[in-house]
């Protein structure tokens, strides 16, 4: 239950702590819905997450899978990106899709919108299902090193329940397309 008489978070100082071309981090003395007094530290992210999950009229999606940085290991994931936040999100989803898989799409539809991890970064996601595949070459960034495979959507949800795709943004989508799915919500 959403208390309406709460103040609200209370900030009182930003000081950005590093900075670069995608992120901001910045530390922030506060004050808690409670009156208590504390500290924050935030992640803002400059672009938007954006994120596709190509499903053609067999039943199969493509993964994406590249070494993650941040890990220090192998990450099995739907084609992600990112969008500037002046970009037109579709846009970028059509281009993320094309750069990652080669593949181009005739029907889109809007699967969801998330935060990933809403206790330090007010990152946003967008995802979509993307149909009427054509299939072209791949052009992946300079930075990456990218394996794409085809997958039956079924086996892409057990990849999930194994605990072998990882990534929120991947898990959150496969599944919301297999239960929309499931629910008649969409068709192959």
């Amino acid at each position: 239950m959403v208390d309406k008489t709460s103040p609200g978070w209370l900030t009182h100082s930003i000081e950005i702590v590093y900075e670069n071309a995608w992120i901001a981090v910045s530390h922030r003395e506060v004050t808690a819905p409670t009156g208590q007094p504390g500290i924050y530290g935030l992640v803002h992210f400059k672009q938007r997450a954006i994120g596709i999950v190509p499903l053609d009229a067999c039943g199969y999606t493509w993964l994406v899978g590249q070494e993650r940085y941040t890990l220090g290991q192998y990450s099995w994931e739907i084609p992600e990106g990112g969008a500037t936040i002046d970009e037109e999100a579709l846009h970028a989803a059509k281009r993320e899709l094309r750069e990652e898989t080669g593949i181009t799409a005739k029907r889109w539809t809007p699967l969801l919108e998330l935060h990933t991890s809403n206790s330090v970064t007010d990152e946003h996601a967008k995802a979509w299902v993307a149909q009427e595949l054509e299939f072209g070459a791949i052009s992946p960034d300079e930075t990456e090193v990218l394996r794409v495979k085809r997958v039956s959507l079924d086996d892409a949800v057990q990849m999930v329940l194994d605990g072998e795709i990882t990534d929120s943004f991947a898990m959150a989508s496969l599944m919301k397309v297999k239960l929309m799915l499931d629910r008649g919500l969409l068709a192959f």
